[in-house]
Order: C-alpha cells, then sequence, then structure tokens
C-alpha cells in the first residue's frame, strides 16, 4: 500500500453575501461558462466518486476550469479529461485530498488492483507565453537554431523528473500524465504560430532512458495536442511504448497520445491495468 504521513486536508468553503453560512464546494453545482461537454463531465465524476475529499476537490475542480490563468485552466481540464477516461474504462476513481505534502491526484481501482496516477500539464509561466515561439539560438554567427521539436523534449524530460520527486513514497503502481496543451494557448495568440514538428520515437526513446533511473515510476503517459510528428526514420519499435497518432483535423483529441511503461519498475502493471491504459490512448 501506498507510505505516507497523515496529513491535514483543506476545508474549502464558497462564502456568501449578507451573512448566510459558507457553502461547503462540493455541495455546489456547475458553474455558469462551462461548455456542456465540461458539465458532462464534472457531473460523471460527481456522481461516481462519492467520497467527500473527491467533492472537495471537484469543487476547486470548477473554480480552476473558470481561472483567468491559462494554466490552472489546463491542469484541471487535463485532470477532468483523465478521470472521465478512467471511468469510462470501468475504473473506480477517487481525488486524494490535497495536502501540505505533494502526492498523487487520483487512486484508482481495476478490479482488485490498485494504481495512482498523478496529473500535469506543461503550459509555462505567463512570461515564456508571451516570448515568441521559435527555437534557441545555437549558432549565434550563422543563425542557427535548435529545433523546437528537441527544446520540448527537455521540458518534457525536466517535467518528469521534476514530478517524479513527489511521487517516490508509493508502494503501488504510479503513473504520470502529462498535456502537452495546444500552442495557440501557449503563446498567448490568436493565430495560430507554426506547427512544432517533433520526433516521437526519439522522445519515446529518451524518456524510456530516464525512467531506468526512476524505478518508482511506473509509466509516464503524454498527450501532445499542437505537434506534427516527423516521418520516422526507422522501423524499430519499442517493446514498452505505446504510440498513437491522429490527423490534423480531429481537434478534439491529442495530435500524438504515448503510454510509456518503465522497463525497469520496482512494480510493474498489470496485465489487464496495461491493457485498460493502451485502450484508453
Amino acid at each position: 500500500m501506498a507510505r505516507w504521513r497523515p496529513r491535514r486536508t483543506l476545508k474549502l468553503t464558497a462564502h456568501l453575501r449578507d451573512g448566510v453560512a459558507p457553502v461547503p464546494l462540493w455541495k455546489r453545482e456547475p458553474q455558469e461558462g462551462l461548455s456542456r461537454t465540461l458539465e458532462e463531465r464534472w457531473t460523471t465524476l460527481q456522481r461516481h466518486c462519492a467520497d467527500q475529499s473527491s467533492h472537495l476537490r471537484l469543487g476547486r475542480l470548477i473554480h480552476r476550469l473558470t481561472h483567468h490563468d491559462p494554466g490552472v485552466q489546463e491542469s484541471a481540464l487535463a485532470e477532468l479529461e483523465l478521470a472521465t477516461q478512467l471511468i469510462r474504462a470501468g475504473v473506480r476513481v477517487r481525488f486524494l485530498p490535497e495536502s501540505q505534502a505533494r502526492t498523487a491526484d487520483l487512486e484508482c481501482h481495476l478490479g482488485r488492483e490498485r494504481f495512482f496516477v498523478e496529473v500535469t500539464a506543461m503550459v509555462g509561466s505567463a512570461t515564456r507565453r508571451r516570448l515568441p515561439l521559435r527555437g534557441i539560438a545555437k549558432n549565434a554567427e550563422q543563425g542557427e537554431e535548435e529545433d523546437r521539436g528537441v527544446i520540448l523534449i527537455h521540458r518534457i524530460l525536466a517535467r518528469i523528473h521534476q514530478k517524479a520527486k513527489q511521487l517516490a513514497d508509493y508502494c503501488d503502481p504510479v503513473m504520470l500524465h502529462i498535456s502537452i496543451p495546444r500552442a495557440d494557448l501557449q503563446s498567448g495568440r490568436q493565430a495560430r504560430p507554426k506547427a512544432i514538428w517533433m520526433d516521437v520515437k526519439a522522445l519515446a526513446g529518451a524518456v524510456t532512458v530516464l525512467l531506468t533511473g526512476l524505478r518508482h515510476l511506473s509509466a509516464v503517459s503524454i498527450a501532445l495536442w499542437d505537434v506534427e510528428p516527423l516521418p520516422s526514420k526507422a522501423g524499430t519499435r519499442l517493446a514498452n511504448v505505446e504510440l498513437i497518432e491522429r490527423t490534423r483535423h480531429q481537434r478534439t483529441h491529442p495530435r500524438v497520445r504515448l503510454l510509456i511503461q518503465n522497463p525497469c519498475a520496482a512494480v510493474l502493471f498489470g496485465e489487464r491495468q496495461a491493457d485498460m491504459l493502451t485502450e484508453m490512448l
């Protein structure tokens, strides 16, 4: 079972005017301004996640979905989407209480097997989003720039290494899910910026190598919403990697989804769990 010290759960309330007693967030209805799809997903989670800690997190999720900061919005959206997908795949999902110590976001049960999921979205700081989406100068005299796809791969590896630190105390399988939103949202522009071309097989190989030193992480799932996969230069395929590419016209789904299992994990996903995660791609 997971190991961590008991932490104090935050008490979340929404204060009303005219001296009326505060109403717990988990009892509130979805706020106006959400799309019908988001409301349906939120209602699905509220119905299936019956415990109080989940309802508290769902109350905060509503506020994050309508937040002015794109980073907060995308993080909440990634949690909402993945939790809904897991429920549709037959998984019992519980949102873990927020605490002073960083823990995973979701506790999941598939049959008698348990695993944990941490969800994160890579949007970047407001300062970074205002910068032009160009490559980093590699040779100033010749005007060369490092490929933006390579830069994004480095950022993904850095995020995996950062997030892995908060997941070291779990004894059950743990998956880190990373969502990279559309580039037009990250740039803060109305017009769609130049596409990011990426060698997704190189990304899968780099993540696999990194995971060999992070044995407490069982797998990493990556959703790339707005990249252009480069044509594969080799016919080799890593046995621990599942990869799905969709056309650029399917804007309601990520362009690329990857499931990268850790071949050196201390605790591996069971066959049933692995099949379920693969089908979710």
